[in-house]
């Protein structure tokens, strides 16, 4: 069964309606940010229009998300599942950075502690 494209921008603008709203933009307020028309932006939302790669890219800051998660949605790029092999921690990362100095490792593994709430012993 082969993608409906108006399936896909519908998508697009649903998803865009729904980050506008909750950084509680209003329609001119975000067009303003990423530097578009304010119906431009009303046509994406109703999923009537194909925004470019620029488009979306300026929608992405001015939403201040992932322009990859845009492109996604819009159908620019396929959805990459999370590979479950490679869970590595951030303690692993932290550990495995050869660019940190050993008081480093300790310093980030303390934030992180603290921000999480994460048992230091694990």
């Amino acid at each position: 069964m082969s993608r409906n494209p108006l399936n896909d921008l519908a998508g697009l603008g649903d998803y865009l309606r729904e980050q506008r709203l909750s950084h509680r933009l209003s329609l001119r307020q975000l067009s303003e940010l990423a530097g578009i028309s304010n119906p431009y932006l009303s046509q994406l939302e109703r999923g009537l229009k194909r925004p470019s790669a620029e488009i979306l890219q300026q929608l992405a800051k001015g939403l201040e998300v992932s322009a990859e998660t845009l492109y996604v949605k819009a159908g620019i790029l396929d959805e990459h599942p999370v590979a479950e092999a490679s869970t590595t921690t951030v303690r692993d990362a932290i550990a495995a950075d050869p660019n940190l100095t050993d008081r480093q490792r300790a310093t980030l593994l303390d934030v992180y502690e603290s921000f999480t709430g994460a048992d230091p012993q694990r």
